[in-house]
């Protein structure tokens, strides 16, 4: 904690009584978060300025100990090998009193016995493959997305976070396997090659990815979408009326759609059916 007063000794800069706006401002925040955490203490609340910074230990194989990376590389070699660029790598587990690295163990447990008994598939290892939970310690906000009413079906078994993300590589975002110049929807195309292929007449969001309407974790709207009904569309599609135009009409691809927009949303009231693309209609109707 810096003991130093807000302000510069007297003679060397502003008094007391004429401290910088963004001084004073700290000033404030410090002493209303003392006095809501304090408050909180007392009636037994919990808020925000009342806990901790949250920590995330390294899930625990019984009566195992920390082997470091330089053990897994004798069998493991080629993903320990791209291990270091991976953005799991950054996270700095190592060897007790050691600068030896073991972030393999921070997703599969200490390895001793693993390694004592020559290794072997799910021989005293963790495989976050077979068990997304151990991902989920970890990344608690996706957790609290797979929860949603709409999500991929990780939880129920059906889906592991390694069908979409590479653990190992430099490229999280990809699964393992995939070429360096995966186009950008490759991920989701192993599975939804009807939404994901190439079509005559294409709908421009997927050049900038499925994420531009889908959330890929879990979403409180149908089909894992970032919003409900036509206002996702609109997001990118409303136009402003010009002049000489009624306030409230709302227009798109210069055809006036305020009546239209009441019959439901763009692709389920009879309207663009097609809405990943189309083969035959360039408005996508079908």
């Amino acid at each position: 904690m810096n003991d130093s007063p807000p302000w510069p000794p007297r003679g060397e800069g502003s008094p007391p009584s004429q401290l910088p706006a963004g001084r004073v401002a700290v000033l404030l925040r410090r002493a209303v978060g003392a006095a809501v955490g304090g408050v909180a203490g007392l009636l037994g609340w919990v808020a925000c300025t009342s806990v901790g910074p949250g920590t995330v230990e390294p899930p625990r194989i019984e009566g195992a100990a920390l082997v470091g990376n330089t053990a897994c590389y004798e069998c493991h070699t080629n993903l320990v090998r791209i291990f270091p660029a991976s953005a799991h790598a950054r996270v700095p587990l190592r060897m007790p009193g050691t600068h030896e690295p073991a972030g393999c163990e921070l997703c599969h447990g200490p390895g001793s016995l693993h390694v004592a008994a020559g290794g072997g598939r799910g021989r005293f290892i963790l495989n976050p493959g077979r068990d997304p939970q151990i991902c989920l310690d970890c990344h608690l906000d996706v957790a609290a997305d797979f929860r949603q009413p709409s999500r991929h079906p990780v939880r129920e078994g059906r889906m592991s976070c390694s069908d979409c993300h590479d653990p190992h590589g430099m490229d999280i975002m990809k699964p393992a396997g995939g070429s360096g110049w995966a186009r950008l929807n490759e991920g989701c195309a192993g599975c939804h090659e009807a939404q994901a292929r190439p079509f005559v007449f294409e709908h421009e969001a997927l050049r900038e990815g499925c994420t531009m309407c889908h959330t890929p974790h879990g979403s409180p709207h149908a089909a894992l979408l970032t919003d409900r009904d036509n206002h996702l569309c609109l997001q990118c599609h409303v136009q402003t009326p010009g002049p000489g135009v009624a306030s409230g009409r709302i227009f798109i691809g210069q055809v006036d759609h305020t009546d239209r927009l009441r019959m439901g949303t763009c692709w389920s009231a009879g309207c663009h059916t097609a809405v990943h693309g189309s083969d035959v209609h360039p408005r996508l109707l079908y």
